[in-house]
């Protein structure tokens, strides 16, 4: 009897300890969950990454400004003579066929005309630069206020990623008629000619031609995206390009 007892007494034990670690796990577990509807709820009312609680209204206007600003300064620098030309990270190369025997073009005694094909697609594109302005500023206008919160929260140039995924056709057909008259103006299609006919007697280069204009315009814009791209970063990073105080109010850390 008396060790039926203790029995008893040690199941009733373990049942009341159990019950009493399963309660203990239950408050943790709604403590844990607690914290994340808190955590949640601060991260929708707050848009901004220094945790102030921006309106939706002003983070998408804030991140059109930026993109706005950026377009500009962006432009402004590649419009001018060797802003393509002289920054290694946007010039403009050969094209990829004539790319694949610029060594041996230039063994033979065509550097001169090479040179002269490379640096005409380059001022083609400085020239036209300036009508991307508009074109730019007005698919940042069409952003959505959706899209401008997920940017903002996105990575140092998610702004220029979305503009590039979202409008890149359009910006193409808008911007290759001003490089296709910039070509023409600044003799790119004469210079590629030249370096075929020198290049004839080689059989380097076939007499065929070319899309320039589809090369210049492609190239021209991938050089005006990662500008805009590092304007974007600065704008985010560094409190002297926050040159407004709407810019000031959305990125500040």
């Amino acid at each position: 009897m008396r060790s039926r007892l203790l029995s008893i007494s040690l199941i009733a034990a373990a049942l009341f300890l159990g019950a009493t670690a399963h309660a203990d796990l239950l408050d943790k577990a709604k403590s844990l969950l607690n914290k994340d509807k808190a955590k949640q709820t601060s991260s929708s009312e707050s848009a901004g990454k220094g945790g102030g609680a921006l309106d939706q209204d002003t983070v998408s206007a804030g991140l059109k400004e930026a993109l706005s600003i950026g377009v500009k300064n962006a432009v402004q620098t590649v419009s001018t003579t060797d802003g393509y030309f002289k920054n290694p990270a946007i010039k403009i190369p050969l094209p990829e066929k004539v790319q694949r025997v610029e060594k041996p073009l230039r063994k033979v005694g065509l550097s001169k005309q090479v040179d002269e094909f490379i640096v005409t697609m380059n001022r083609a594109a400085e020239k036209a630069a300036p009508a991307a302005k508009d074109i730019f500023i007005g698919a940042v206008k069409e952003m959505t206020i959706v899209d401008a919160i997920a940017i903002l929260r996105g990575g140092d140039t998610a702004a220029t990623d979305y503009l590039r995924s979202k409008t890149y056709g359009k910006l193409y057909g808008a911007f290759k008629p001003t490089v296709a008259r910039a070509v023409q103006d600044v003799g790119v299609t004469r210079a590629y000619q030249n370096l075929v006919d020198k290049a004839k007697k080689t059989k380097l280069i076939k007499d065929e031609s070319l899309d320039l204009d589809h090369h210049v315009t492609s190239k021209a814009l991938d050089g005006l995206f990662y500008m805009l791209g590092q304007e974007e970063k600065k704008i985010r990073k560094d409190p002297a390009a926050q040159v407004t105080d709407l810019l000031k109010k959305v990125f500040a850390k």
